[in-house]
């Protein structure tokens, strides 16, 4: 009885700063989906990983401001990096390419090391992953900035993704896709957050590069792809500084429809 009764006020005590910061957290996101409306654009790309301890407070933030925010230029990628891989829990959603992404941000933005969770908004920027004030306002401060939108369409033939674009005619800029898995959930085993079920959005499942003087690149399907709940989101980005000049995103098309 003597321990439940120390441990009872501290219990309700951390609960009540989750509920706070879960309050303050949606009044924030509030507060960016009713700023006025702008032609910016805000690509946030966070990567984490299921053996990273520091990571689900990002992912919950990202998926508050996924959630909630509505009618917005705002592009979410989930990179899952592998180099946690080899620390008790290999994430399924891992891939190498995604921490060679990062680790072009570690060029890019002359960082010392990848580590996570890491956001970096409109490749011009980067912050922890969990600094909820810094990334909303990174986030607000894109979108108050005019930016082109990028047209394309992704078309499924066979184990193939196959997106036709038109590019904008910017010099030593390329072309990103990603393959988007809009949710899902992992109960955790071993490693750092043994025994957690982790929640997700905007999984990157697959990437692929193309240049701008190119009007169709072809993409790899994962094995578990079914269409829906998945989506497509470009980039155009100048590689000699990483920055992001243009975004969209697009449904899966089937074979034969129109796009949306």
């Amino acid at each position: 009885m003597k321990s439940f009764k120390l441990l009872f006020p501290a219990t309700c005590l951390a609960g009540i700063f989750a509920i706070t910061a879960f309050m303050n957290r949606k009044n924030n996101i509030n507060n960016l989906q009713t700023a006025k409306d702008s032609s910016g654009i805000a690509v946030v790309e966070l990567f984490t990983s299921e053996g990273c301890s520091s990571c689900p407070p990002a992912d919950a933030l990202i998926e508050g401001i996924e959630q909630q925010i509505h009618n917005k230029q705002i592009y979410i990628l989930a990179y899952h990096v592998d180099y946690w891989d080899h620390q008790g829990w290999k994430d399924r959603f891992s891939d190498a390419a995604y921490t060679k992404r990062q680790s072009r941000y570690v060029e890019w933005l002359h960082l010392q090391t990848l580590y996570t969770p890491q956001i970096v908004v409109n490749g011009a920027s980067e912050y922890v992953g969990s600094d909820e004030s810094a990334v909303l306002n990174a986030i607000s401060d894109g979108l108050s900035h005019p930016a082109k939108q990028l047209q394309f369409t992704g078309t499924v033939e066979g184990n193939k993704l196959k997106i036709d674009y038109t590019a904008f005619a910017e010099k030593r800029s390329a072309l990103t896709f990603a393959l988007v898995q809009k949710s899902a959930r992992s109960e955790v085993k071993a490693g750092e957050n043994e025994g957690k079920t982790l929640s997700h959005v905007q999984i990157v499942r697959a990437l692929a590069t193309a240049q701008t003087d190119e009007k169709t690149v072809l993409l790899n399907l994962p094995a578990d792809f079914s269409q829906h709940q998945w989506e497509i989101i470009g980039l155009q980005q100048n590689n000699g500084n990483g920055h992001i000049t243009a975004a969209g995103r697009s449904a899966v098309q089937s074979p034969g429809a129109s796009a949306n």
